[in-house]
């Protein structure tokens, strides 16, 4: 048998990774190669009841009724979309990504498990945001997870503010989230143990890996690893822009938003430097080296 012709041996890793991924199907335990990575994210990073708890109290506040519909742009596989509709009978949703693949996890995860009520108003559409058709006259957009900052000049980032403010209805509300603070702008890695029941344990990594601060460019990139010592490496990858708080206020208002408001995270009092999940309207935050905050942009 020629050389060229012999098979490739399996690797260490590849061997550890077959072993393991028999055991799992034994076991029923999460490893690499049983698992969803939409799962496992929105286990790591989202909370979508109090994300919409949110949502649902800022817009009764500023507008002193009960929002209906709701856009969720990026939605990626409409977690959050799913968990509007299930608030009230009368609420609708519509999500827009590009990403086929992920919508049809979300219609097979989250949106064919609702009742048929509520199926009928939720919609996910493989759709550019910054062409939303008839996604328009919304009571809430939202752009959540940073993903907003896949847009990199500020003629970019204008263009889409002013996209949706064109679709909001004539009360309607833009909701945006913001990480920032010094640790943002580091190439590290941050691990958090996530344990959702028996054998549903995983370790999720986000991995700042690389940052520009000429151009503010960054690279992030989202692992995760499991007890059998599996890995699912580069899940998730993304190419942004490191935007500041008062560049978005900025661009915000050039798109014209009469309103901009800053909504700042509470401090623990039980234990200090964490947050309690609770955001207030502010102009003045605190000087933390990282934090999350939310902003909220009306007429």
């Amino acid at each position: 048998m020629s050389a060229t012709a012999m098979p490739n041996k399996p690797s260490r890793q590849q061997k550890l990774e077959a072993k393991a991924a028999k055991k799992a199907a034994q076991s029923g335990a999460w490893s690499a190669s049983n698992t969803n990575i939409h799962e496992l994210y929105q286990l790591s990073v989202q909370n979508v009841e109090a994300e919409i708890d949110f949502i649902d109290e800022t817009f009764e506040q500023i507008r002193g009724r009960k929002a209906i519909t709701l856009r969720e742009d990026f939605c990626g596989t409409g977690n959050t979309s799913a968990e509007w509709v299930r608030r009230r009978p009368t609420n609708t949703a519509i999500g827009l990504d590009l990403d086929q693949p992920t919508l049809d996890y979300g219609i097979e995860a989250h949106v064919l498990k609702l009742d048929m009520d509520a199926q009928k108003r939720i919609s996910l559409l493989n759709r550019n945001v910054l062409t939303p058709g008839d996604a328009s006259g919304m009571d809430c957009v939202l752009a959540m997870n940073f993903s907003y900052w896949l847009f990199k000049t500020r003629d970019e980032l204008r263009s889409y503010f002013q996209g949706v403010r064109e679709s909001l209805g004539p009360d309607g509300v833009f909701f945006l989230d913001h990480y920032g603070g010094s640790e943002a702008m580091l190439e590290a890695k941050e691990k958090k143990k996530i344990d959702d029941g028996p054998g549903r344990v995983f370790t999720y990594i986000w991995e700042q890996k690389h940052f520009n601060p000429i151009t503010g460019e960054m690279e992030c990139r989202i692992h995760f690893k499991f007890p059998d010592k599996t890995k699912i490496k580069d899940a998730f990858v993304y190419h942004w822009r490191l935007w500041s708080l008062p560049e978005i206020r900025e661009l915000l208002s050039e798109a014209g938003f009469a309103n901009v408001v800053v909504y700042w995270e509470g401090e623990d009092e039980d234990d200090e430097g964490e947050g309690n999940g609770e955001y207030e309207p502010t102009l003045e935050g605190t000087a933390d080296p990282a934090f999350i905050s939310y902003i909220v942009a009306y007429d």
